[in-house]
This record gives C-alpha cells, sequence and structure tokens, in this order.
C-alpha cells in the first residue's frame, strides 16, 4: 500500500442510454476496499435483479492491488474486460462500476456490446465526477488533561481532521494522511515526553 495520491470518483453516480432497444445503465461508486466493492455489486444486482446482465468491475488498492471483472452471461470479453478497461484509462482507484444491460432484442455483436459497456463506465464516472484523494490512517492518542492542550495544539498544527472526547483522560480520534502519520506520532510523543498513548 502506497501514500501516494490517487485519483477515484467523488460519489456515488449513474447514467443510462439505449442502443437498438437494448438499455445500458452505468453505476459507479467509490469503495474503500474489496468487501465494500463486492457489497456495491450485490446491491446494484440486488437493486436491478429483473435485469438481463449486471456486469460488475473494480479496482481496489489493496496488498496486493486487487482489478476484477466478470461477463456476466455476455460473450467472453464483451462486456467486464471493457468496463475494467476504462477504470484503468482514467487510472481511477477505489471504483466499483455495475453495468446493468436490459436485453432489447437486437444481438449487438461482441464489439457492439464492447462499445456499449465502456461508454455505460465512462458515463457513470463522468456523471460521479474524479477527485484526487491520498490514502489516510486512523491514529488514536490518550493523554492526561495536563498534556490535552498540548496535544490539541499540535493536531490542530497539522490541519488533520479529529474528534476529543474528555472523560476521565482525553482522547483524540484523528484521520491523517499515511504520509504524514509517523511524523506527528513522532511529535505528539516529544512534546508529551512518551506519556501519550498513541494507537
Amino acid at each position: 500500500m502506497t501514500d501516494d495520491i490517487y485519483s477515484t470518483v467523488a460519489e456515488r453516480a449513474s447514467a443510462a442510454f439505449e442502443v437498438q432497444g437494448s438499455e445500458f445503465i452505468g453505476h459507479a461508486a467509490p469503495v474503500p476496499d474489496v468487501a465494500e466493492a463486492e457489497a456495491f455489486v450485490d446491491a446494484v444486482s440486488d437493486e436491478y435483479e429483473d435485469a438481463t446482465h449486471n456486469v460488475p468491475a473494480y479496482r481496489v488498492r489493496a496488498d496486493p492491488f486487487r482489478e476484477y471483472s466478470s461477463d456476466d452471461g455476455e460473450p467472453t470479453g464483451s462486456a467486464g474486460k471493457p468496463a475494467l478497461n476504462v477504470l484503468q484509462q482514467r487510472d481511477v482507484e477505489n471504483v466499483a462500476v455495475v453495468v446493468t444491460r436490459y436485453y432489447g432484442g437486437t444481438n449487438l455483436g461482441v464489439g457492439g456490446l464492447a462499445r456499449a459497456y465502456s461508454k455505460a463506465v465512462k458515463d457513470a464516472v463522468d456523471e460521479a465526477g474524479i477527485v484526487e484523494r491520498r490514502p489516510h490512517e486512523s491514529v488514536s492518542v490518550t493523554v492526561d488533561y495536563d498534556d490535552s492542550g498540548t496535544v490539541r495544539g499540535i493536531v490542530e498544527s497539522a490541519d488533520v481532521e479529529f474528534d476529543a472526547e474528555y472523560e476521565e483522560e482525553v482522547t483524540l480520534e484523528m484521520r491523517v494522511p499515511v504520509a504524514e502519520a509517523a511524523d506527528l506520532r513522532d511529535r505528539i510523543r516529544s512534546a508529551t515526553s512518551g506519556r501519550a498513548r498513541i494507537e
């Protein structure tokens, strides 16, 4: 898993069009991991269970990197691979797509299918919008009240999202860019002379 910036889709979106009577609906969603990608595929397939085909593809930053596609009953190579190719060409990651097809009575042939499935993914990705993201990790810091002001100051200056809970001790839960997490932990440790409990 690298800590570099990557591109993904901004939000869930879908786009539809018709080709010779067949309706194609492309669905795209940002997903953090393989489990969420598969959950999205299952959810769309359930919602459109009356469709002739629901063709899935996803690219997920995992260890190792995962790419997946299926033709879902369409001729081999006519649906899943063209869908995945669009994600590869756009260089988007942590994205799942499903193309729903309602058959309209005319066979489109492998080339026609490949073009239609590619277009459905392109349209859905365009509709969702592409954004840049940095991988984050969760960091939890627990300190005594005496150290809480110091730690809060460090966290605020690092400009990361956090929630603070004030109970017997103070716990700060943060989302920190992976590239900056080690440095932030070190700063908190040295500022509290090692008293902060960091997870």
